[in-house]
């Protein structure tokens, strides 16, 4: 695993210093490669060896095209790369079921998240345009599904790397979501890609947990 960790941090380290600059053809080189190693590493790890590690793995595969998809900054390029993401958070969440999941810790992983929701939802609304709202927000709902049944798989199953890396993706999220509708701002992606490539590397990880 270790070669292919290291590709994704190199990677995300250039990918920064291409964002930085505003460089479009280092996005198109390092934000593909920065995803590759991730999944890579899951596959190194043993992902193909158990259904828990395919769906983990198609949800690596299906977020790295997100990750292409939204390289572009069109609006097209952005609704297909978020219906890629959003379907592959459906695919961590089936991993997470699939593995096993305490009905407690997941159903007081929603309540303390409903929150959180309705106030991302009340932070985003005004800055979403009208096209888009229906899809964020079925976005929002699904990717807090998938954290909680990340933490509900840990209450069953243990390997507390699930729902680190859960969070680490929904955080970074956050870091797009501003990007997005609130403000083009290099430090979004300072803060939100090391997140973001972070939290694939350790659900990556988790196949072998």
């Amino acid at each position: 695993m270790l070669p292919w960790i290291l590709l994704t941090l190199v990677a995300t380290a250039l990918l920064l210093v291409a964002e930085a600059r505003g460089s479009v053809a280092g996005r198109w080189v390092w934000k593909p490669l920065a995803s590759t190693g991730f999944i890579a590493a899951a596959l190194a790890a043993g992902a193909w060896q158990t259904t828990y590690g395919r769906l983990v793995l198609l949800a690596l595969v299906l977020s790295w095209w997100g990750d292409v998809l939204l390289i572009p900054r069109t609006r097209a390029a952005f609704t297909a790369g978020l219906a890629s993401f959003l379907a592959g958070h459906v695919a961590f969440a089936a991993a997470f079921l699939v593995r096993g999941v305490s009905p407690g810790f997941l159903i007081a992983t929603v309540l303390v998240l409903a929150l959180p929701v309705l106030l991302v939802d009340r932070w985003l609304g005004p800055h979403v345009p009208r096209s888009l709202r229906l899809p964020v927000r079925a976005y929002v709902i699904v990717i807090s599904l998938m954290v909680a049944s990340a933490f509900g798989t840990w209450g069953h199953a243990g390997c507390g790397s699930i729902p680190v890396g859960a969070l680490m993706f929904f955080f970074s999220d956050l870091a797009v979501a501003r990007d997005r509708f609130l403000g083009h701002n290099f430090l979004n992606r300072l803060w939100g890609l090391p997140l973001y490539y972070g939290g694939q590397l350790v659900l990556a990880s988790t196949v072998a947990c």
